[in-house]
């Protein structure tokens, strides 16, 4: 089969399709026929020798995929049948024409969604999901501040928060991006590069600040995510694009406001073991699938900003690099 592959870490320009060896469904496991897989910053670390695969995960690009069941491994338990149209969570493996999964990994594909739109799923929607959920504990009527707001975890985020009947607030680098976060559903929305947020997060919520922050950026942001933060307030960090140092008198600050910090990363984890995860994933599949459907209100959407077939792999990670896009970039995987 084919796969986004790279022999040494470095620039995009390392990338290349290359023929690799097939997988074989174990026991309990799904081989899905990937139809696209999705972009994720994970790749672009992965790819620089920065973010490895975690122990026994396939060493292939790609942390979602969408398909269709093409096999089934020894002791499934016929909850799936050849030809569903399926999309999963992964630790590795994803931009490749076919992956194994554990069946109790995979989720359906919403009716009437394209592979393309499914791929723009698993990841953003599960970790703003499980941020928002299982670490946040979200409320009716809380304000939430989400960094990079139109970002896929972003995008993400502000339909979950509304879903929740939550405030979603929202940074981004752009008009562009604003105008596209206040579509998906934003309260409001502040240029990071161009004001100052945690005091206008202060002047829109008359002075009470956010009750939790989705926060991909870590260090250079956090005197102002304090800021801006109520008391009790949660403070999550999944990323660490602004670095990872800090300096200054941070847990004064905390203290003073009661407020806690919680960290996640979703790939650290051993999915197959981890029975929070199953949890979290089947949560979603009942609360939160049915509304890409259409079926229920409100609707939910994934965002897709482009796509690119898998032999155009480095293009789409310098378009990722170039942090322009605004949603997800979708890798269609060859027939």
């Amino acid at each position: 089969m084919f796969a986004a592959y790279f022999d040494c870490p470095g620039g995009p320009e390392n990338l290349y399709m290359k023929e690799v060896m097939k997988p074989d469904p174990g026991e309990g496991e799904i081989l899905v026929k990937v139809s696209a897989s999705a972009l994720n910053r994970a790749d672009l670390l992965q790819r620089r020798g920065k973010y490895p695969p975690p122990k026994g995960a396939s060493d292939i690009l790609g942390l979602e995929a969408a398909g269709s069941v093409a096999a089934l491994g020894p002791g499934c338990s016929g909850r799936w049948k050849i030809g569903d149209a399926v999309m999963a969570l992964l630790s590795g493996g994803g931009q490749a024409q076919f992956v194994t999964v554990p069946e109790g990994l995979l989720m359906p594909i919403p009716k009437d969604m394209t592979f393309t739109q499914a791929a723009a799923i698993p990841e953003a929607w599960l970790t703003a999901f499980q941020l928002l959920h299982f670490v946040g504990k979200v409320q009716e009527g809380e304000r939430v501040l989400i960094h990079a707001g139109a970002s896929g975890v972003g995008m993400a985020a502000i339909q979950l928060v509304r879903l929740a009947k939550a405030i979603p607030i929202v940074t981004a680098g752009t008009q562009e991006k604003l105008e596209a976060t206040a579509n998906a559903g934003a309260a409001a929305g502040f240029n990071y590069k161009t004001e100052d947020f945690s005091e206008k997060v202060l002047e829109f919520t008359q002075g009470s600040g956010v009750d939790i922050i989705l926060d991909c950026v870590g260090g250079s942001y956090w005197e102002k995510n304090l800021k801006c933060l109520n008391t009790d307030g949660r403070w999550i960090i999944y990323g660490l694009l602004g670095g990872s140092e800090v300096h200054g008198d941070l847990l004064a600050r905390l203290l003073s406001k009661r407020a806690s910090i919680h960290t996640s990363l979703l790939r650290s984890r051993d999915k197959e073991a981890s029975s929070g995860y199953q949890q979290g994933m089947q949560a979603f599949t009942e609360a939160v699938l049915p509304h890409f459907s259409g079926e229920t209100s409100p609707r939910l959407q994934p965002l897709v900003d482009s796509v690119y077939p898998l032999h155009a792999i480095a293009e789409a990670h310098r378009a990722m690099e170039e942090n322009k896009n605004i949603g997800k970039i979708v890798i269609e995987i060859p027939v």
